[in-house]
């Protein structure tokens, strides 16, 4: 039995950075969907614009927060093993 190629710590990163930029273009265009024009910035202030109470919205942003954690748990791993 073959045993299952290993990721390197830096295709893991890439992995989860791509799964990032995949989740946050999620968010954004569902954002936008509710409200035309939000930028990515002006959703890391969703309490300014009413339409961001969405539950759906909600969802999909903690997704993306979520996946930013472990992105930084791996980063913060790594930094300690250097």
């Amino acid at each position: 039995m073959q045993k299952p190629a290993e990721m390197t710590i830096e295709e893991l990163t890439e992995l989860i950075s791509e799964i990032e930029a995949l989740q946050e273009k999620k968010v954004i265009d569902l954002a936008r969907r509710l409200r035309p024009g939000l930028t990515l910035e002006d959703i890391k202030n969703p309490h300014d614009f009413p339409e961001l109470t969405d539950p759906d919205w909600h969802y999909a942003d903690g997704i993306l927060t979520g996946i930013q954690t472990v992105k930084m748990a791996l980063l913060s791993k790594i930094r300690e093993r250097s």
